[in-house]
């Protein structure tokens, strides 16, 4: 479904998706993303030294899962492995948990890389619109990845998240039927996203989709003409640079604890 696509121009490369529950529910709100890219002629390899991953994971009895997707579009050449919503704290025992298993990744699956990289992901619940059961729905099939980096300074940042706020606000007003999960990145290093956000689809039907109504006329019919161009103008003008691209989950290359 093309959602804040048509908001503004968007993107990233990190995915959300379900995961072991954490103790305290609320504070579940972070997910720790690997990014992997892999040379063309060594993807056999890497894909067997994730399986081998995954099994280690199994035979530790790890208890996060790990779901895993391939980038469809834009770099098809990456992978992208996700765990979470944790909480903070919960960061410690998914360290504790996985170290195990670390010499089975530098022997079969760091070699057949050209890169990774690593970012904590940070829900942000006002500026997402997130389904009833988002916490315990199993990953999708088709993610559309939005990275925004925003122009240098306070004032960007703040105008950012004050037009996606109010278009959040308006949709939850207006009942508008989409979803969508915005995610303040930490820790990527330099020129990494500011903010990424994630639309799941159930399929390529779905992720393609135009909104009924478009999202700026939902967004007008809640807050007038004048005031929405305002919120689209003040929304363009904090970003500097933003992408796309869709990743597809693989089943055989995620790890589900507890199976």
């Amino acid at each position: 479904m093309k959602l804040l696509t048509v908001c503004v121009v968007a993107a990233l490369a990190a995915s959300a998706a379900a995961s072991a529950r954490a103790g305290d529910s609320d504070k579940a709100v972070v997910w720790r993303d690997w990014t992997d890219t892999v040379a063309p002629a060594q993807q056999e390899h890497y894909e067997a030294g994730v399986k081998a991953f995954n099994q280690c994971l199994r035979e530790h009895h790890v208890k996060f899962s790990m779901p895993t997707v391939a980038h469809e579009t834009g770099n098809d050449y990456q992978y992208s492995s996700d765990v979470g919503p944790v909480t903070w704290a919960d960061l410690d025992a998914l360290d504790a948990q996985m170290k195990p298993c670390d010499a089975t990744w530098r022997s079969q699956g760091n070699p057949y890389l050209t890169g990774e990289t690593s970012a904590l992901m940070v829900l942000q619940p006002d500026l997402s619109s997130p389904s009833a059961n988002w916490r315990t729905e199993v990953p999708p099939p088709i993610l559309q990845v939005l990275d925004y980096k925003l122009k240098p300074g306070r004032e960007p940042g703040m105008a950012f998240n004050d037009a996606v706020k109010k278009i959040t606000a308006a949709a939850i007003k207006a009942n508008w039927p989409y979803h969508w999960y915005t995610f303040q990145i930490q820790g990527d290093g330099d020129g990494a996203p500011d903010y990424v956000l994630v639309i799941r689809s159930k399929n390529w039907a779905e992720a393609g989709a135009e909104p009924d109504p478009p999202l700026w006329k939902m967004v007008a019919g809640v807050y007038g003409q004048s005031a929405a161009d305002a919120i689209r103008k003040s929304l363009d003008d904090s970003i500097a640079k933003a992408s796309d691209h869709f990743d597809r989950y693989n089943a055989d290359l995620s790890y589900t604890a507890g199976k």
